[in-house]
């Protein structure tokens, strides 16, 4: 049965097959991959560096025997696992780094069992160019409106209230997993690499209906170890602003609970004390180190808010010039508040 070559990687292209499977290595389909592909490598990650070492220090010939042997192993694993109940009619679109020799053995096999078999020429770094052109070097119709306000006002959760009740969201720091902070990684979820962020970003994006609003939080251009593309970030620069404002303690009272998993890991603090851009004096240092081994963690809230977040914030709204649609002044950042608030935002921008 004769391959079929696909020369784009347009969801709607994609969509026309049963399963996109990315036959790379485990690494590099963790690092990013075709949005809903499978990975049913035909090198794990140890072979494809033996292979690439023997070619390297032997001889093309030698690593090619070698590889088909593994090659047509793992495909004979994924035909008795994987794809064991796959019917007749199985429809499969294959594509490997640049559509080469990996990709076109398994297309090859697939295609001899029955199935009809495409393959992606160019690989994955013809699904990368796509959303690199179209992050990179495309002007995005959306209209944003920004939820703005200091660190532990509440924003995210703010956010993922709207998003519940159908107001157009797009939260960022859920695709970057991270809070947005110097204290904002997650302990145990590592952020993910700036490729497969991005191509989360464009599924969210390709996703957005571009006649509504879309609120999304305010951030910096850069979201923990990832730098936002311009598709976004030169729209953010534009947008309209809701801000919410909350008493100091009350913030620090909340971080507290949202940050709970950094707060109890003395390692995780120590380390975000390292990332403040302003060292903030080895007597301020120790007395915040003082505070969170007596597990004062409010009052390290408070002080780190009061004297690094918020000058941090008051400096950046000098130079902020986008207008201002609403400010929402909360006494308490309880359920009940952030509710009302997440009403009012709501009718705000239902307006518009």
């Amino acid at each position: 049965m004769d391959i079929e070559v696909v020369r784009d990687a347009e969801p709607e292209t994609l969509a026309r097959y049963d399963a996109v499977i990315d036959v790379r290595s485990p690494a590099e389909f963790a690092e990013d991959h075709a949005p809903g592909a499978i990975n049913l490598p035909v090198l794990d990650n140890d072979e494809r560096a033996e292979v690439g070492t023997i070619y390297v220090q032997q001889s093309a010939f030698l690593a090619r025997r070698i590889g088909a042997a593994k090659v047509a192993r793992n495909v004979a694993l994924h035909l008795e696992t994987a794809l064991k109940d796959r019917p007749a009619g199985f429809k499969p679109l294959v594509y490997c780094w640049r559509g080469g020799q990996r990709s076109n053995a398994m297309a090859t096999i697939l295609s001899q069992v029955g199935w009809r078999t495409a393959l992606l020429a160019g690989g994955y770094k013809t699904y990368r160019r796509r959303v690199q052109a179209r992050l990179y070097d495309e002007a995005w119709l959306l209209s944003l409106v920004l939820l703005d306000g200091g660190t532990g006002s509440g924003k995210t959760a703010i956010l993922q209230r709207l998003a519940e009740r159908g107001v157009q969201t797009l939260d960022l720091e859920a695709l970057a997993m991270h809070r947005g902070s110097l204290f904002g990684g997650f302990a145990e979820a590592p952020q993910p690499s700036q490729k497969m962020f991005e191509s989360r970003l464009l599924m969210a994006l390709v996703a957005l209906d571009p006649a509504r609003p879309v609120v999304v939080e305010a951030e910096s251009s850069k979201i923990g170890e990832i730098n936002l593309p311009p598709a976004v970030w030169s729209l953010m620069k534009e947008a309209r602003r809701i801000e919410v404002v909350a008493p100091l303690a009350e913030r620090a009272r909340y971080l507290v609970r949202a940050y709970g998993d950094i707060v109890a890991n003395p390692e995780a603090l120590e380390e975000a004390f390292a990332r403040l851009p302003t060292h903030p004096g080895r007597e301020r240092l120790e007395s915040w180190r003082k505070l969170a081994a007596d597990g004062a963690y409010e009052a390290l809230a408070q002080a780190l808010v009061e004297l690094h977040y918020d000058p941090a914030y008051a400096r950046g709204r000098k130079k902020d010039a986008r207008p201002r649609l609403l400010t929402i002044a909360l006494e308490t950042l309880d359920e009940a508040s952030l509710d009302a608030a997440a009403d009012e935002v709501e009718a705000c921008v239902r307006r518009l």
